[in-house]
C-alpha cells in the first residue's frame, strides 16, 4: 500500500503543477501575449526582461484593485504572480533575482 501511496502523491503533485502552469500560461497569453513555456526555456537575460514586463503588469494590476476597478481580477493577479515567481525561479540568482 505504500507504494500506491506515493504514486497517489506524485499524481496529484504533478497534476497540481501542471494546472499552476496552464493557469499561469493562460494568464500571460491574455493579458500580454507572452508564451509561458517558450519563456521557461528562454535564456537567462530574457527571462529576466520577461520578469520585468510581468511586474510591470502587476503593479497595474495591483492599482485596478486597490482603486476598486470594475476590469481588476483577483485571479488574473494571482497568476501573474505566480508566473513571475516560477520564472524568477528559474534564473540563475534565485527568487525576484535583480528584479
Amino acid at each position: 500500500m505504500g507504494h500506491l501511496d506515493a504514486e497517489k502523491a506524485a499524481f496529484q503533485s504533478r497534476k497540481s503543477k501542471e494546472t499552476s502552469d496552464a493557469r499561469a500560461a493562460a494568464a500571460l497569453q491574455l493579458s500580454c501575449g507572452i508564451d509561458f513555456f517558450a519563456a521557461l526555456e528562454a535564456p537567462d537575460r530574457a527571462r529576466m526582461e520577461i520578469c520585468k514586463r510581468i511586474e510591470r503588469l502587476l503593479r497595474r494590476e495591483r492599482l485596478r484593485g486597490l482603486h476598486k476597478h470594475w476590469s481588476y481580477d483577483l485571479n488574473r493577479h494571482i497568476a501573474l504572480k505566480q508566473a513571475r515567481d516560477r520564472l524568477a525561479r528559474k534564473t540563475k540568482g534565485g527568487p525576484k533575482a535583480r528584479l
